[in-house]
């Protein structure tokens, strides 16, 4: 679960890093009132989406007056921001106003959950306000990383390394490793995935602030946090996931145009190379689980119609725990139900096949039923092309 800059603001500064002062505004008024609230003599606005890159994409501005700060929040409010990391575009409903900061220098400091190494992994350079993934592939000597063992948790001479790893003075050692242990204090705390201070900043005045921050946290731990998970806001996340996440589905949306319903994740997998090896594009992944019901099948067919571009769906089950015939019975109610209007193919093995199949040749309806995974790719693959569709 990502959330806003602002949101993961506050929570840096619960955790006694230095964030430059500053409020929400949901209209141009109120942003205007907040640089006043705020003081000083120039200030940043900031549209809230959920996307890196949005200097470049006109969603920052810094501003002299409150007539300026005005005119920037007017500029953003019902814009949808298109930048490299959302190129269908995030809609602004609300913007973020800050003190400027005085910056003398841009540093990056990131944790991440490494889980390859099932440890935590401290990244940090001296080139700050850049995507540290162009930073890697172009200069990837200038990254300094520790890995911290979870069980131990940031130790001061690895804080002191990273500090010095990126060429901060003797002068600010001391308050570097201060940021550095309490940001991963928040990390650890919360359960987050990732945690991003990109940039962090040192002032003219030799002190460091986190002038943006990204927290990302384990969907899985939300039920330890409630205090984390009031912070979602759905209208920044994809609509088919949050569909399908309301219904207890793990989904995840693609670009393609052929709806996938599949058990199991390996097979979700396998599927989805075979639906490209026979020269289509999957729309999402979709595993329904171990133990589906028709009404679970049904939900996951509501899943898949959700997303517009789908041509044609592909049913992959191959059942243990699942049962064929119920998960036959839940695509004769989707069809049914759901008035379904595109092709649909269907592949079933294992338990209570042939009872599966009976059902779905007995329904009369145009369903096409293949024996392979390599036969379900292609006749899907052909009906969302417009070859061969069921009739």
């Amino acid at each position: 679960m990502d959330i806003h800059e602002y949101q993961a603001k506050e929570i840096l500064a619960r955790y006694g890093v230095p964030v430059p002062r500053g409020g929400l505004a949901y209209s141009p008024e109120q942003a205007s009132y907040r640089s006043t609230e705020i003081g000083g003599s120039a200030w940043v606005v900031k549209a809230q989406v959920h996307s890196g890159g949005r200097g470049e994409a006109g969603g920052v501005s810094l501003c002299r007056s409150d007539t300026e700060v005005l005119r920037a929040a007017d500029g953003l409010f019902g814009k949808r921001l298109v930048t490299r990391q959302a190129p269908g575009g995030k809609l602004v409903y609300r913007v973020y106003v800050e003190e400027a900061s005085d910056i003398t220098r841009e540093l990056y400091l990131g944790i991440v959950l490494d889980r390859a190494s099932e440890t935590i992994l401290l990244i940090a350079t001296s080139d700050g306000g850049v995507e540290i993934e162009e930073l890697a592939a172009r200069a990837p000597e200038a990254i300094v990383r520790s890995v911290v063992e979870p069980a131990v948790g940031v130790t001061d001479f690895q804080a002191r390394e990273i500090a010095f790893g990126i060429g901060l003075e003797p002068s600010q050692i001391s308050e570097a490793c201060r940021v550095i242990r309490r940001a991963y204090q928040a990390f650890v705390d919360l359960d987050a995935t990732m945690l991003e201070i990109n940039p962090l900043v040192v002032t003219g005045e030799g002190g460091l602030v986190a002038v943006d921050a990204k927290v990302s946290f384990d969907d899985n731990a939300l039920f330890r946090h409630p205090e984390v998970a009031e912070l979602r806001d759905r209208s920044q996340e994809d609509a088919r996931e949050a569909h399908a996440e309301d219904r207890g589905l793990a989904y995840v949306g693609l670009d393609g145009d052929i709806g996938c319903m599949i058990n199991g994740a390996g097979l979700a997998m396998a599927t989805m190379d075979m639906i490209k090896l026979a020269g289509g594009e999957p729309a999402n992944f979709l595993d329904i689980g171990g133990g589906a019901s028709p009404e679970r099948v049904l939900k996951a067919f509501r899943a898949v119609l959700h997303d517009e571009n789908v041509r044609a769906m592909l049913v992959n089950i191959f059942a243990g725990i699942n049962r064929c015939d119920w998960v036959a019975e839940g695509i004769v109610a989707a069809y049914r139900n759901l008035s379904v209007s595109i092709p649909v193919v269907v592949r079933l093995a294992g338990t209570h096949v042939d009872e599966g199949r009976r059902i779905l040749a007995d329904s009369g309806l145009p369903i096409r039923s293949a024996d392979s995974l390599a036969e379900a790719a292609h006749l899907a693959v052909d009906a969302a092309r417009g070859a061969g569709v069921p009739t």
